[in-house]
């Protein structure tokens, strides 16, 4: 496979988010499968690429990996880091599996409807908890969202950078307006 921009852009795989003990160890919210895999692509990178790290998983707790980075030794250290998101090169993951995606993969993907309607181009993949959704935004109907399931995407195209969108009836159907009541009673419960 020739390597591309995007075999060289950097995934984000995890972030700092405080620190545990006084000897230095992190926690990290990880982002990866299995998060103590973070651990396992070698040296991680800030968001330009420029500064690496490296870290020792030491554990998991309540699904925040504890670790250690090369160098830190202490808390005042370890406080320095905390709001480090951190990176890996693309080509540093293991490939997809079939039928199985990377969020960054997805991104800027152009989107159509069966019908060959342009709907726009995926602007973000939201996940929390309940599984994927796609935002799509740049076609006529400006910013939909759609679940990232088989039935509702059928085909993703990740070497020719574009994926098929089904909605099921009424999907991409804009809300209906508000009433005056419901502005009132919105009103009212903001006050």
């Amino acid at each position: 496979m020739a390597s591309s921009d995007t075999d060289k852009a950097l995934l984000c795989v995890g972030a700092v988010t405080g620190v545990r003990g006084l000897k230095g160890e992190v926690r990290i919210k990880s982002f990866t499968g299995d998060p103590k895999a973070i651990g396992d692509y070698g040296a991680l990178f800030d968001e330009t690429g420029t500064k690496a790290y490296r870290l020792k998983v030491t554990g998991l707790v309540k699904g925040m990996v504890m670790a250690r980075f090369e160098g830190v030794n202490d808390r005042d250290a370890a406080e320095g880091l905390k709001g480090l998101t951190l990176f890996v090169p693309r080509d540093a993951l293991p490939e997809a599996g079939e039928d199985e995606f990377y969020h960054a993969d997805l991104v800027g993907l152009a989107v159509e409807l069966v019908d060959g309607e342009v709907l726009g181009t995926v602007q973000e993949v939201h996940d929390y908890g309940a599984g994927a959704g796609l935002e799509i935004s740049g076609g006529v109907r400006g910013t939909v969202m759609v679940p990232f399931t088989r039935a509702v995407v059928p085909m993703v195209d990740i070497a020719g950078r574009r994926m098929i969108v089904d909605p099921p009836p009424g999907l991409l159907e804009p809300g209906q307006p508000e009433g005056p009541e419901d502005a009132e009673r919105d009103q009212k419960g903001r006050t």
